[in-house]
């Protein structure tokens, strides 16, 4: 009697089959994101997490770099400095001249107390000012993708450089494209002021007089 043979052992695949989706995207490291978020084409509507743009209403779809404005951040530093302390100045000059004119105790007391207030105030918003600064000075860029519509809404988005760079065509195409379909994985991007950062194009504009906007190439 033989002994049957085992069946054979089946052959280890060495690569993904074509059918299995691929990871999505990850957003990258250090690009202020907090979360993933869902980026999806459906129906002609653009969804950007739990908001809804409609194709025909986007006017722009592009990728640029999110700087703060660190030299505004600090100019505005020094700007504060310097009118505190005239007020700090001016302060304690009437309170000096208040002191000269008053012979009680009461306004010598009184002026004292003025000042050690003054100082206290003084180097709490010297602080505070200090801090404001450091918050946008120690700021980092981020690559992001905006995207615009013909109303006064812009979506921005955060992630690889190269697979938002990948999206602003396939976004393009799929304003032209009535049945078009996307959904990819993408990163909310994180800022604790969009003030502090510089939006929108920068224009550079030499002599002349009544500029009403900017005519692109």
């Amino acid at each position: 009697m033989e002994t049957p043979e085992p069946p054979a052992t089946p052959p280890r695949p060495w690569h993904r089959p074509a059918d299995t989706p691929a990871t999505p995207p990850q957003p990258g490291a250090g690009s202020g994101v907090a979360r993933h978020l869902p980026l999806v084409i459906s129906k002609r509507l653009l969804w950007v997490g739990g908001a809804a743009y409609p194709l025909e209403n986007i006017v722009r779809v592009y990728t640029f770099v999110l700087r703060p404005r660190k030299a505004e951040a600090f100019r505005r530093f020094l700007k504060r400095i310097a009118f505190t302390l005239l007020a700090l100045i001016l302060v304690l000059f009437f309170g000096a001249v208040a002191d000269t004119l008053s012979s009680s105790s009461d306004g010598d007391d009184f002026a004292s107390f003025l000042s050690g207030l003054s100082l206290l105030a003084v180097v709490g918003a010297f602080i505070w000012f200090a801090a404001d600064m450091l918050v946008v000075v120690t700021a980092s860029a981020h690559y992001v993708l905006a995207i615009e519509t013909n109303g006064q809404s812009t979506a921005m988005v955060a992630g690889e450089p190269r697979h938002l760079d990948g999206l602003v065509g396939q976004i393009a195409a799929a304003i032209d494209e009535p049945d078009a379909n996307l959904s990819v994985v993408v990163g909310a991007l994180s800022i604790s002021n969009p003030s502090n950062y510089y939006f929108g194009d920068a224009v550079n504009i030499y002599g002349g007089s009544g500029h009403t906007g900017k005519v692109g190439a």
